[in-house]
């Protein structure tokens, strides 16, 4: 079998299980999770052979497949990866038969269904990581949003057709911005071309030639809409309301996975696209990017929820993610790539510890915990650990990709200033303070509260699912290259692209 055509089953087979999964009678829940568990492990399996024959020592995209689609105007079926989209499946096919286990005994209405937009969910995300087609890309990224709509709208919490529908809304007005720009760009495209064209490998050589006026106006809309899929500060009011509602599953595919698809536009899209207007306005998303890493500490420190905490965190730690890529250099770009992966690990254990403890105790408020250490001894080491990782402390993942970002932004050409990088690296010490509160408050001291005396520890099928992810925890903080390298001839095809066209050093 061919790994062009491998790339095909990955994305189609979560989709084609998800039909199939109609067809079981919704009595038999046990078959159903087992059935959704084994498409997912399967597509995992498919991901890790894709693994090992992609050539790292390629800056090209590789396993290409392009099938013409609509003809009349030039859009294609077209797939292909490169380091980048090779490290964001893994992470995806990765954590989605995890956080499928994770929900074996949270999820106990309409399995089906469930299980069902979970696997179509994993179509949506694996599509907007492998598209080369504009089109295409556009058709996977609002296909994403409507299983995404239905697990927090059905399976969250009391406020979850509001955290739905806004979660819905803000991602569809980005989605339509983009569309525009799409049509425009490949309108553009056709005077130089002959012909109208979504094709990103065609258009990487229009776009750097497109006039900077006209340049600034289809970045915006580009970035508008992956902005608000990171989200980046100010357009990230639906993130807490969309994590803190959605169930534990949710809330782990939507940080580990979803909110990586905004980054990851912004790499493969606007950077290599509109080179001139990155430069631009580089210094401009750097100064929000550092407001997101300082503002989400803050406001994640004075959180009484335990969920709603870990969630403001993402703004911090995203934050960090788009300052590396508005860096633009070797170094910052390949710590934001890394920084993506180490999020969706450190933040998905995380949501998945918050989830473990709701389930035993029905309540998320920081308040009613304490002296947890005595009572479930199991689970204090693992919140302490994921905590560390999340911090950023040396020989975790964390701390590679921080320290990565913060010395590319020192480094920048474009940045050119070291003022980006002193208030970026405060909110490391923020993330220490709110998150050691935090596991202060719930672990030590004396248990005050009666219902958290008889708390049962972790039981296997948690740890299953939580071993896996410490393990790359420390993988990627001892060994970081394993990863590094996957991504360094994709950062450098990038960082050619963008600067090709300018008069520029490029450190």
């Amino acid at each position: 079998m061919e790994s062009n055509t491998l790339l095909s089953i990955i994305l189609f087979l979560p989709i084609l299980g998800s039909v199939l999964l109609l067809f079981i009678n919704k009595k038999n829940e046990n078959l159903i999770r087992y059935f959704g568990l084994a498409i997912s492990v399967i597509v995992f399996i498919l991901s890790l052979i894709i693994y090992s024959n992609y050539n790292n020592n390629s800056g090209e995209f590789q396993f290409l497949f392009k099938v013409s689609w609509i003809s009349n105007l030039n859009i294609s079926f077209f797939i292909g990866i490169d380091g980048m989209s090779m490290l964001l499946i893994l992470l995806t096919a990765f954590i989605t038969p995890l956080t499928l286990i994770s929900s074996w005994s949270s999820i106990q209405k309409n399995v089906k269904e469930f299980t069902f937009f979970f696997l179509m969910l994993e179509t949506g995300i694996i599509g907007v990581f492998i598209s080369l087609d504009l089109f295409l890309f556009y058709i996977f990224w609002e296909l994403m949003l409507i299983p995404m709509y239905f697990i927090i709208g059905i399976w969250g919490g009391e406020r979850r057709i509001y955290a739905s529908v806004k979660f819905f809304i803000y991602t569809m007005v980005g989605g339509l911005l983009m569309l525009v720009a799409i049509i425009w760009l490949a309108i553009y495209a056709s005077d130089s071309l002959g012909y109208f064209s979504t094709n990103i490998i065609e258009l990487y050589k229009i776009g750097p030639t497109i006039p900077q006026s006209i340049q600034l106006y289809m970045f915006l809309a580009f970035a508008l809409s992956f902005a608000i899929k990171v989200p980046l500060f100010p357009l990230h009011t639906w993130l807490p309301d969309a994590h803190t509602e959605a169930p534990t599953a949710g809330s782990v595919i939507l940080a580990a996975v979803l909110l990586k698809m905004g980054t990851y536009g912004l790499i493969r899209f606007n950077l290599p696209l509109f080179p001139q207007a990155s430069i631009y306005f580089a210094p401009f998303i750097s100064v929000l990017a550092v407001i997101g890493i300082i503002y989400g500490a803050l406001v994640a420190m004075v959180q009484k929820d335990m969920k709603k905490l870990v969630a403001y965190s993402s703004v911090a730690h995203l934050g960090f993610v788009v300052l590396g890529i508005f860096a633009m250099n070797q170094e910052s770009l390949q710590g934001a790539i890394i920084q993506m992966v180490n999020h969706g690990l450190s933040t998905g254990a995380l949501f998945l510890l918050v989830g473990i403890i709701y389930e035993r105790t029905h309540t998320r408020e920081i308040s009613e915990y304490g002296g947890l250490a005595k009572v479930v001894p199991f689970y204090a080491f693992a919140l302490m650990f994921a905590s560390l990782s999340s911090i950023g402390l040396p020989g975790l993942n964390g701390f590679v990709g921080e320290f990565l970002i913060l010395l590319g932004s020192f480094q920048s050409s474009v940045l050119n200033s070291w003022v980006y990088t002193v208030f970026a690296a405060s909110g490391v010490i923020f993330a220490a303070i709110y998150l050691l509160w935090m596991y202060q408050r719930v672990v030590f001291g004396k248990v005050t509260n009666p219902k958290m005396e008889n708390l049962n520890d972790i039981n296997k099928r948690e740890m299953f699912v939580l071993l896996p992810v410490f393990i790359l925890i420390i993988w990627i903080g001892i060994y970081p290259s394993t990863f590094l390298k996957v991504s360094e001839k994709t950062t450098n095809k990038v960082i050619e692209q963008v600067f090709h066209y300018q008069n520029i050093t490029i450190k």
